[in-house]
């Protein structure tokens, strides 16, 4: 049965879409059928983060009835699936958020898991996303601004009937992470369920436009990512390599065979 996951914060710049793409991303690289979509119809970035913007069909065209949701379903790194939204803003005119749930119907049965990227902020666009997953994920900076405003996402998650499951917080500073972590849920009154460092091979990652955990995946940020990513499946991993235990049993048995 697929789970819905929607990715949420108050304001932009969080890390929001990062977090959807790399978790996603290390989702399907565990061996889940996984997609993510970009449902920031206004200011789609998901896209454009992978290299994506040329294509034929998006999410628009879905949403504006001219297409269906599978033709605008592209392979991604790793073997993610995705959906964008379009640029232009002709596109975003003629969208209709409100056929999303609808939209998804279609799609879902197919999968694992389906990561949605939220628009920014409390916006009528912003309602369907936080209304139709299964669970709301709020990505956060260690900053008042992006607490607050997180808050208010909270809020209208609640209102309209979503759950929040918990709170990545997203470029944790050098403070230790229990204390974050209490801050945080004391604040919020949700569950941190991860923390990711600030880390410069996010930038690096992105502008090669490629996941920070396939890109670099030994750095702190890919680590971490992986992590919540076998949290939010039910995982057990190898600590040392943050892979599935399956997986690396699987590997070493065939460098074992290798050698014989």
């Amino acid at each position: 049965m697929v789970r819905v996951f929607t990715f949420a914060s108050g304001k932009g710049g969080t890390g929001k879409t990062t977090m959807t793409i790399n978790i996603g991303t290390s989702l399907a690289k565990f061996g889940k059928r996984t997609c993510i979509m970009d449902a920031d119809i206004g200011m789609a970035n998901l896209g454009l983060s992978l290299g994506l913007e040329g294509v034929p069909v998006t999410l628009h065209e879905v949403l504006a009835g001219k297409a269906s949701i599978h033709d605008a379903v592209y392979e991604g790194p790793g073997g993610v699936q995705v959906v964008p939204s379009g640029i232009s803003l002709q596109g975003f005119q003629q969208s209709d958020p409100e056929l999303l749930g609808d939209v998804l119907k279609d799609l879902t049965d197919r999968l694992d898991f389906l990561l949605i990227d939220a628009p920014a902020g409390i916006s009528r666009d912003g309602v369907v996303p936080l209304a139709i997953a299964d669970d709301v994920i709020l990505v956060v900076n260690p900053e008042l601004s992006s607490i607050v405003d997180a808050m208010k996402t909270k809020i209208l998650a609640e209102v309209v009937g979503g759950h929040v499951r918990g709170v990545i917080v997203n470029r944790a500073t050098s403070e230790s992470a229990a204390t974050v972590s209490q801050k945080m849920e004391k604040v919020l009154g949700a569950r941190v369920i991860g923390l990711v460092p600030e880390d410069q091979n996010v930038r690096r990652a992105a502008s090669a436009k490629v996941p920070v955990v396939i890109k670099y995946p030994t750095s702190g940020s890919s680590v971490a990512v992986r992590r919540i990513a076998a949290g939010l499946a039910g995982i057990t991993i190898d600590r040392e390599l943050m892979e599935p235990k399956s997986t690396f049993i699987e590997r070493f048995t065939k460098v074992f065979r290798g050698k014989r």
